[in-house]
């Protein structure tokens, strides 16, 4: 029998970003990586993160999130899962306030509804807490000189299309790429080389980042362990921090990604990051033995 088998679990999107929602608080069950996998496939549950809530380790905190990727490796933070979540415990509790807690740290989230039924949505604002600039807190292989800017680059060495990252921690590793036009990078074909890349020794989240003027970013996103995604929270913390940080925009900015708008506010008084975005219900159920990819029929 797989641990996860007849399990409830909750579907969910922030802006596309697919998200599986797991109450594990009543029964705190680690979730294995081949199971992950396995339900992670076209034919199972596809998701993007799987959100397992176990019980909270801090008073005055709602549970503590292990965030889970399609491959079966561990995130530190994932900004659209995190809206789901708080909007999943509004749902249940009727609470618009609520703080969760993570291995990046509290994640402090305001839901804009607290009446949440299946096929709901509602505008969350989670604070992604302060980000991290340092080579080793990103962390790098190796120290650099300014991590506005590394030397990285992908594509041909005499005319390379992505190069000159910048770097930032927002509770993952991520490498911002400057682009004239976003639409024109194959994000799919540099993404796996370059998060695997020697210089991210665990890996990293690659962007490739227009801007549009000092209030407006598009972007692309290839998510550590996820691949392609419509929608990447962290990411957009990121590149908002990392174009204001370069002097490219203000503080506060909308992120345009291809599932639609997060607007990023990097507040001044503190260095929290605040992201505000949708989330949405979709369905829920029980976990089977046959999307977690184990044998059926067997007594």
């Amino acid at each position: 029998m797989a641990a996860l088998e007849n399990r409830p679990f909750v579907k969910m999107n922030g802006l596309g970003n697919e998200i599986v929602v797991l109450d594990l608080r009543d029964a705190p069950l680690a979730v294995p990586e081949e199971e992950a996998r396995a339900l992670a496939r076209p034919q199972a549950l596809p998701f993007d993160q799987i959100m397992a809530l176990y019980p909270p380790r801090s008073e005055g905190t709602a549970a503590f999130v292990r965030i889970i990727n399609a491959d079966g490796s561990e995130a530190g933070a994932c900004g659209n899962g995190t809206r789901c979540i708080a909007l999943y415990e509004a749902g249940r509790t009727g609470e618009h306030h609520i703080v969760f807690e993570s291995v990046a740290g509290l994640l402090d989230c305001t839901v804009s509804a607290t009446r949440a039924a299946s096929g709901a949505t509602a505008a969350v604002t989670a604070d992604m807490g302060v980000p991290h600039f340092g080579w080793r807190d990103i962390p790098l292989a190796g120290p650099v000189a300014d991590t506005r800017a590394i030397e990285l680059q992908a594509g041909p060495a005499d005319a390379p299309v992505l190069r000159a990252p910048s770097v930032v921690n927002v509770g993952n590793p991520h490498a911002v790429f400057w682009v004239e036009d976003v639409t024109s990078v194959d994000l799919g074909r540099y993404g796996p080389e370059l998060e695997h890349h020697p210089v991210f020794p665990e890996r990293a989240n690659i962007s490739a980042a227009q801007i549009v003027s000092p209030q407006h970013i598009v972007l692309k996103v290839w998510e550590r362990g996820a691949g392609l995604t419509r929608a990447c929270g962290s990411a957009a913390c990121a590149a908002a921090v990392a174009a204001a940080r370069n002097g490219l925009t203000g503080r506060r900015v909308t992120v345009t990604l291809p599932g639609g708008d997060l607007v990023i506010d990097w507040r001044e008084s503190d260095d929290h990051i605040l992201m505000t975005g949708p989330a949405e219900f979709e369905f829920e159920g029980r976990l089977t033995a046959a999307m977690l990819g184990a044998p059926t029929g067997v007594a």
